[in-house]
């Protein structure tokens, strides 16, 4: 026999558990493993680590003492040592993470020398409640000296008497999950056939593996995994293109429950265990199932502003927090918005092995009615009419890539694929959206599944301006084309921002918005906009604008720079007379707060305006908004929306704009050691100006990071007007780690999401 090598000299009994048991019954000089194993002792079956013995005592066939997963060897060759569950920490026991396609090794103790020459071991692997090898989700298969690259498979990588090392190959397709392991020791006799089987009693947990040539998720480039596997802590991007603004995330792949609860997830959908190994159900489902609605997912929504009953969106740091309630209590946890579905996506996708970013799309279009366009309704006095559509123009909306080739597409669409688990619009019925690719979005190719039209309108929508006449007919007043999708970012990979020295204010951020679409009004852009709307059979793809003839009166509203809370600005709009008479302006400005999702919320100010511009003359129309309007006004983003309607008497002409723009919150100011020990206590100090005239209340800290085994939130005092806030808290690590890194949130009644992060070492 070949090295490592030994089979059954008699005939192989079926794979099929259908037939086994006919088989067994028609050679009775086999022993049947089956009927052996199952029928001597179910409890003995069970009990971890036990063999399972033979009807008769039997002293010659081989035992299994023990079974040893090199634990530590094999997490660190398949990148995936950082999981808590593969680490000695107290009251848990060690579980083995790899990765498919990639062989492991597992070392076997025997209660004798073993004998490759008369000594057979079988490997046994099972996948979910009903094992069965139709569906190949029971694999038997024995020591080989055979070369099984790419399928399943075992050979012996080493010796020593009583002991063997073997090394196991698994394919690159397999199914995503816990694998039951069981190891059967045959002896071959003339009167039969005698199996020992030990059962380990320990599931092997094997996960898509992005460093795998053959696997669909495969990334060719190893320094982008340590961002999008690897990372458990990054920036999801919020507030205006102009200036957006990094929410520190704790994404939190690797801790406690994190693994199990995803697993848990795809269990809850419903999927088919045969579609497990296929990245793209697999993201698919995770879109759904992160969301409440349809199958009571991790995260329930809610955009209304009262969190009464569960935590507001803002006070969330991380996804750990959420995983760890959602898996304890299996009911939906209140309460989330685009960011916190995007940042718990991106946990469960690098957790189960699939390369993920979290994707910040500013002036993102919801586009309702997959029309590819943004309706609103003006009346004659130039005010909106919200209720005559469903459209909107979010500020920001944070969806997720997942990176996958499509062998389910023509080629050279696979790459970044854009899922998203907020739930905005059903897809066949339920709330998710994607995968789809991004090459497919920005050339408007739009009969690619899935949910094309949706995407696409989110960062390439036009935005369609109607005027409600008298008599209830619609005219078009104007087609705007280069207000959505201004700026679509994400979290840099740590590599790249030094190998690009960058300076700029936030070296982490990235502009990715050349790959979903061409440059805002170049002709590439133009045509793809055309291919969508030509796809969509239903739309009228030659709408024109055209606004009233008569423009001899220039209006401009001024933008307005992002500035502190706690300051007063002026909405103003420039008009000039280009015209050789007098020219009467009026109409209004106008203030509110407003939801990130676009929605007015309230008003904070409106001033009526008038103005006689002589020929060539040019005047600055202002309204002063000061702290006392609009404090109590301000919504979770402290996002305002400054609008314009104007009017010429002379000429009829009218003037509509809009703009959005946000005041900032202070940033902290966190104090740290550089250095801590594992389970010895550090102090860490936070501070920042209070820029409010008003005294902050119900002020607390929200703290997360990976060495923590949980989340830890601090409640505080009160703080005064203008006073610094100056606040105190204690942190012990549970496990070591070099650059560790701790997201801080402050939290407070008048202002939320005031946030920061340190980073040190844990020895």
């Amino acid at each position: 026999m070949g090295c490592g090598y030994s089979r059954i000299a008699t005939s192989v009994p079926p794979r099929s558990v259908l037939d086994r048991d006919d088989y067994y019954r028609n050679h009775p000089g086999l022993h049947n493993p089956r009927r052996s194993v199952r029928a001597v002792s179910e409890v003995a079956h069970n009990l971890r680590g036990h063999m399972i013995e033979p009807e008769k005592e039997d002293t010659e066939t081989i035992k299994v003492a023990s079974v040893n997963f090199n634990i530590t060897d094999n997490t660190k060759n398949h990148h995936t040592h950082e999981y808590d569950i593969t680490e000695d920490l107290p009251g848990q026991k060690r579980q083995l993470v790899v990765r498919r396609g990639q062989s492991f090794t597992i070392t076997l103790e025997f209660d004798r020398d073993y004998d490759e020459s008369r000594d057979d071991i079988r490997l046994v692997f099972q996948f979910g409640a009903d094992p069965l090898p139709s569906k190949q989700t029971h694999v038997e298969f024995e020591l080989s000296g055979e070369d099984r690259f790419g399928k399943w498979g075992a050979q012996i990588k080493s010796k020593q008497e009583k002991q063997i090392t073997i090394e196991i190959h698994t394919p690159s397709t397999l199914y995503v999950g816990k694998w039951a392991f069981k190891l059967d020791a045959v002896k071959k006799k003339e009167e039969g056939t005698t199996v020992f089987r030990y059962d380990k009693n320990d599931f092997i947990y094997i996960l898509f593996n992005p460093w795998n040539k053959d696997d669909d998720v495969y990334q060719p480039d190893c320094k982008l995994l340590e961002e999008y596997i690897l990372n458990d802590t990054g920036k999801i991007y919020a507030g205006n293109d102009r200036s957006p603004t990094a929410k520190p995330w704790f994404f939190g792949q690797f801790n406690s429950v994190v693994l199990d609860c995803a697993l848990y997830l795809l269990d809850k959908s419903g999927m088919g265990i045969t579609a497990r190994g296929n990245p793209v159900t697999v993201s698919r489902t995770v879109s759904k199932m992160v969301n409440s609605p349809d199958d009571s997912g991790v995260l329930a929504g809610n955009w209304s502003g009262n969190y009464t009953g569960g935590t507001s969106p803002l006070d969330w740091a991380g996804s750990v927090a959420i995983l760890e309630e959602f898996y304890k209590t299996k009911c939906p946890v209140k309460f989330g918005q685009c960011w916190v579905f995007s940042g718990l996506v991106t946990t469960v996708c690098r957790t189960l092995g699939i390369p993920a970013r979290s994707v910040t799309n500013f002036s993102s279009a919801h586009d309702s009615d997959g029309s590819v366009s943004i309706d609103v309704y003006i009346n004659k006095d130039m005010e909106t009419l919200d209720h005559m559509s469903s459209d909107s123009i979010w500020n920001f909306h944070v969806w997720n890539d997942v990176w996958m080739a499509r062998p389910d597409l023509p080629d050279g669409y696979g790459g970044w694929q854009a899922i998203d688990a907020t739930p905005q619009e059903t897809s066949e019925g339920v709330f998710c959206m994607g995968p789809v690719s991004v090459k497919a979005i920005k050339n408007g190719e739009l009969y690619l599944p899935y949910d094309g039209p949706f995407c696409f309108g989110e960062v390439n929508a036009d935005k369609v301006i109607w005027m409600v006449q008298e008599d209830g007919s619609l005219e078009v007043y104007a087609v705007r084309e280069n207000i959505v999708g201004k700026k679509i970012l994400t979290k840099m990979p740590n590599h790249m921002r030094e190998r690009l020295n960058l300076r700029n204010p936030d070296p982490d951020c990235e502009d990715i918005t050349n790959q979903y679409k061409y440059k805002e009004g170049s002709v590439e852009e133009r045509v793809a906009v055309r291919r969508a709307k030509l796809s969509l059979t239903h739309l009228n793809v030659n709408i024109q604008g055209h606004e009233a003839k008569e423009k001899d009166v220039v209006m401009e509203l001024v933008d307005l720079d992002d500035m502190e809370i706690g300051h007063d600005f002026s909405v103003t709009v420039q008009v000039t007379n280009n015209s050789k008479d007098n020219r009467t302006v009026n109409g209004f400005l106008q203030c509110c707060s407003m939801y990130y999702t676009g929605v007015a919320s309230k008003e904070i100010k409106k001033q009526p305006v008038e103005v006689v511009l002589s020929p060539g003359q040019s005047e600055k129309l202002a309204m002063v908004v000061t702290p006392t309007d609009y404090l109590e006004k301000l919504e979770d983003h402290c996002l305002m929306r400054i609008f314009y309607g104007l009017r010429v008497k002379e000429t009829h002409q009218i003037g509509i704009d809009e703009d959005e723009f946000r005041l900032r919150k202070p940033h902290l100011i966190i104090k740290s050691p550089k250095v801590a020990k594992v389970e010895d206590t550090f102090k860490v100090e936070v501070s920042f100006e209070n820029p409010l005239p008003v005294s902050l209340t119900c002020c607390h800290l929200m703290v997360e990071g990976s060495c923590l085994a949980s989340s830890k939130r601090e409640d505080l005092s009160n703080y005064g007007q203008k006073q610094t806030v100056v606040a105190e808290f204690s942190l012990k690590p549970s496990k070591a780690k070099t650059s560790a890194k701790f997201t801080v949130y402050f939290n407070c009644k008048q202002v939320s999401a005031i946030t920061g992060h340190f980073i040190i070492d844990i020895n």
